[in-house]
Protein backbone atom coordinates (compact mmCIF):
# COMPACT_ATOMS: atom_id res chain seq x y z
CA UNK A 1 0.00 0.00 0.00
CA UNK A 2 1.43 3.35 -1.02
CA UNK A 3 1.61 6.43 1.16
CA UNK A 4 -0.83 8.19 -1.17
CA UNK A 5 -3.42 5.44 -0.72
CA UNK A 6 -2.96 5.51 3.05
CA UNK A 7 -3.42 9.29 3.17
CA UNK A 8 -6.50 9.13 0.94
CA UNK A 9 -7.96 6.35 3.09
CA UNK A 10 -7.29 8.28 6.29
CA UNK A 11 -8.83 11.45 4.88
CA UNK A 12 -11.84 9.56 3.52
CA UNK A 13 -12.47 7.79 6.81
CA UNK A 14 -12.09 11.06 8.70
CA UNK A 15 -14.62 12.76 6.43
CA UNK A 16 -17.09 9.89 6.85
CA UNK A 17 -16.76 9.99 10.64
CA UNK A 18 -16.99 13.79 10.74
CA UNK A 19 -20.07 13.87 8.53
CA UNK A 20 -21.77 11.15 10.62
CA UNK A 21 -20.97 13.07 13.82
CA UNK A 22 -22.20 16.38 12.36
CA UNK A 23 -25.45 14.79 11.19
CA UNK A 24 -26.03 13.23 14.61
CA UNK A 25 -25.14 16.39 16.54
CA UNK A 26 -26.80 18.83 14.15
CA UNK A 27 -30.01 16.97 13.22
CA UNK A 28 -30.15 14.06 15.63
CA UNK A 29 -30.12 11.69 12.64
CA UNK A 30 -28.09 8.53 12.08
CA UNK A 31 -26.07 8.53 8.84
CA UNK A 32 -27.43 5.16 7.75
CA UNK A 33 -27.57 5.28 3.98
CA UNK A 34 -30.21 2.55 3.61
CA UNK A 35 -32.50 4.47 5.96
CA UNK A 36 -31.86 7.78 4.24
CA UNK A 37 -32.49 6.37 0.76
CA UNK A 38 -35.41 4.24 1.99
CA UNK A 39 -37.17 7.24 3.51
CA UNK A 40 -36.69 9.17 0.28
CA UNK A 41 -37.97 6.30 -1.86
CA UNK A 42 -41.06 5.87 0.32
CA UNK A 43 -41.73 9.61 0.26
CA UNK A 44 -41.88 9.51 4.04
CA UNK A 45 -43.40 12.58 5.62
CA UNK A 46 -40.75 15.06 6.67
CA UNK A 47 -38.01 13.43 4.59
CA UNK A 48 -36.37 16.81 4.27
CA UNK A 49 -34.05 18.34 1.74
CA UNK A 50 -31.03 17.17 3.72
CA UNK A 51 -31.68 13.59 2.59
CA UNK A 52 -31.75 14.65 -1.05
CA UNK A 53 -28.52 16.62 -0.57
CA UNK A 54 -26.91 13.64 1.21
CA UNK A 55 -27.68 11.29 -1.70
CA UNK A 56 -26.63 13.87 -4.32
CA UNK A 57 -23.36 14.28 -2.41
CA UNK A 58 -22.72 10.52 -2.51
CA UNK A 59 -23.03 10.51 -6.28
CA UNK A 60 -21.23 13.81 -6.81
CA UNK A 61 -18.19 13.05 -4.66
CA UNK A 62 -16.52 10.56 -7.05
CA UNK A 63 -17.14 12.97 -9.93
CA UNK A 64 -15.58 15.79 -7.92
CA UNK A 65 -12.63 13.53 -7.10
CA UNK A 66 -12.05 12.82 -10.79
CA UNK A 67 -12.18 16.54 -11.60
CA UNK A 68 -9.78 17.52 -8.80
CA UNK A 69 -7.36 14.57 -9.03
CA UNK A 70 -7.47 14.28 -12.81
CA UNK A 71 -7.52 10.48 -12.55
CA UNK A 72 -10.06 7.76 -12.00
CA UNK A 73 -11.22 6.80 -8.53
CA UNK A 74 -8.70 4.35 -7.01
CA UNK A 75 -10.11 0.86 -6.68
CA UNK A 76 -13.10 1.53 -8.93
CA UNK A 77 -14.19 -1.52 -10.85
CA UNK A 78 -15.64 -1.57 -14.35
CA UNK A 79 -18.43 -4.10 -14.09
CA UNK A 80 -21.39 -4.94 -16.34
CA UNK A 81 -24.62 -3.11 -15.44
CA UNK A 82 -26.62 -6.32 -14.74
CA UNK A 83 -24.01 -7.38 -12.17
CA UNK A 84 -24.11 -3.95 -10.52
CA UNK A 85 -27.93 -4.08 -10.36
CA UNK A 86 -27.84 -7.61 -8.89
CA UNK A 87 -25.28 -6.52 -6.30
CA UNK A 88 -27.41 -3.50 -5.41
CA UNK A 89 -30.51 -5.68 -5.00
CA UNK A 90 -28.62 -8.11 -2.75
CA UNK A 91 -27.28 -5.24 -0.63
CA UNK A 92 -30.80 -3.80 -0.35
CA UNK A 93 -32.14 -7.19 0.74
CA UNK A 94 -29.35 -7.54 3.29
CA UNK A 95 -29.93 -4.10 4.77
CA UNK A 96 -33.62 -4.91 5.26
CA UNK A 97 -32.70 -8.18 7.01
CA UNK A 98 -30.14 -6.45 9.25
CA UNK A 99 -32.32 -3.41 9.94
CA UNK A 100 -29.57 -1.17 8.66
CA UNK A 101 -26.49 -0.96 6.52
CA UNK A 102 -22.75 -0.85 7.02
CA UNK A 103 -22.79 2.92 7.47
CA UNK A 104 -25.59 2.86 10.04
CA UNK A 105 -24.28 -0.13 11.98
CA UNK A 106 -20.55 0.09 11.22
CA UNK A 107 -19.94 3.81 11.52
CA UNK A 108 -22.73 5.04 13.76
CA UNK A 109 -23.78 1.93 15.68
CA UNK A 110 -20.28 0.88 16.68
CA UNK A 111 -19.52 4.49 17.60
CA UNK A 112 -22.50 4.33 20.00
CA UNK A 113 -21.32 0.98 21.44
CA UNK A 114 -24.42 -0.85 20.13
CA UNK A 115 -24.20 -4.61 20.73
CA UNK A 116 -26.74 -5.16 17.91
CA UNK A 117 -24.53 -3.21 15.54
CA UNK A 118 -21.47 -5.20 16.59
CA UNK A 119 -23.26 -8.46 15.70
CA UNK A 120 -24.48 -6.96 12.40
CA UNK A 121 -20.97 -5.78 11.46
CA UNK A 122 -19.46 -9.19 12.29
CA UNK A 123 -22.07 -10.80 10.02
CA UNK A 124 -21.44 -8.22 7.23
CA UNK A 125 -17.71 -8.74 7.37
CA UNK A 126 -17.96 -12.52 7.62
CA UNK A 127 -20.27 -12.60 4.59
CA UNK A 128 -17.94 -10.29 2.69
CA UNK A 129 -14.90 -12.45 3.46
CA UNK A 130 -16.76 -15.62 2.43
CA UNK A 131 -17.92 -13.96 -0.80
CA UNK A 132 -14.41 -12.84 -1.71
CA UNK A 133 -13.07 -16.32 -1.00
CA UNK A 134 -15.72 -18.00 -3.16
CA UNK A 135 -15.36 -15.53 -6.03
CA UNK A 136 -11.57 -15.66 -6.08
CA UNK A 137 -10.84 -19.26 -5.17
CA UNK A 138 -13.91 -21.28 -6.14
CA UNK A 139 -15.28 -19.38 -9.14
CA UNK A 140 -11.85 -18.10 -10.14
CA UNK A 141 -12.86 -14.57 -11.09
Amino acid sequence: MTTQVMVQSLLGGTLIGLSAALLLLGRGQIAGISGIVGNLARGQQGAGAWRVLFVVGMFASPLLYVLVAGTGVPGALALPLPLILLAGALVGFGTRQASGCTSGHGVCGLGNFSARSLVAVMLFMGSAAATVFVVRHVVGA
